[in-house]
């Protein structure tokens, strides 16, 4: 009776375990070309106003067969319209189809409209030290004395607009890398997403301005 039920928990423990493998998925993050979709799409939405949707013509477009830094080997010159060296690239650089992806969400256009109207003030903010960038690419207040109530919302605006590029973005790597959209696949690339925003953030900082490290570290460009 005793080596009866031993078996039967061992058997629930192997269907548990298997059930466990189905239900987990691990989410490919293309960290490079999330970055460089986040800066083609500053470069458009951002600096120039918002004011059109980029294009496949207007966003950087990867060449096709574009090489390596590596050298290449001749070994595969003779096989027409294949290259190794053109599937790896493939597989590793989204950045061209999430550029675009979010380009075409109208939250992703309106939260880019708004925070060009925003710009010119918190600049300001950001030159008198009032305000600082977080870790996860959102604004934190270091020096109430130097803000408005009204400054005061503009950050929280502005938050808001940031967190809708980030969790847009991780709706498109999931849709990129086809992977179906749930809490859990989200929540995987959900803070990778932040921390790369924040990442491009802190390069275009101006000097002076309050940076919060990937260590929490504060330190002023």
């Amino acid at each position: 009776m005793h080596l009866k039920y031993i078996k039967w928990l061992v058997a629930g423990m192997c269907a548990l375990l298997a059930a466990c493998a189905v239900i987990t998925v691990n989410v490919y993050f293309p960290e490079k070309a999330v970055k460089e979709a986040y800066k083609s799409l500053d470069d458009v939405l951002l600096k120039n106003g918002a004011q059109k949707v980029p294009d496949t013509e207007k966003l950087p477009a990867a060449e096709p067969g574009a090489p390596d830094s590596k050298p290449q080997s001749n070994l595969f010159n003779g096989l027409p319209d294949f290259s190794f060296c053109q599937v790896a690239h493939a597989a590793e650089n989204y950045a061209d189809d999430l550029a675009i992806e979010l380009a075409g969400m109208p939250e992703v256009i309106k939260a880019y409209e708004d925070m060009n109207r925003r710009m010119p003030r918190l600049n300001a903010l950001f030159d008198s030290a009032a305000i600082g960038l977080t870790g996860q690419g959102l604004i934190t207040v270091r020096d109430s004395k130097k803000m408005t109530v009204q400054d005061e919302g503009l950050v929280n605006l502005e938050n808001q607009s940031r967190k809708v590029i980030v969790n847009s973005m991780a709706k498109a790597i999931l849709k990129i890398t086809k992977v179906k959209e749930s809490k859990g696949a989200l929540d995987q690339v959900l803070g990778k997403a932040a921390a790369t925003y924040a990442e491009t953030r802190r390069e275009a900082a101006k000097p002076g301005w309050w940076l919060q490290l990937p260590n929490g570290r504060w330190i002023q460009k």
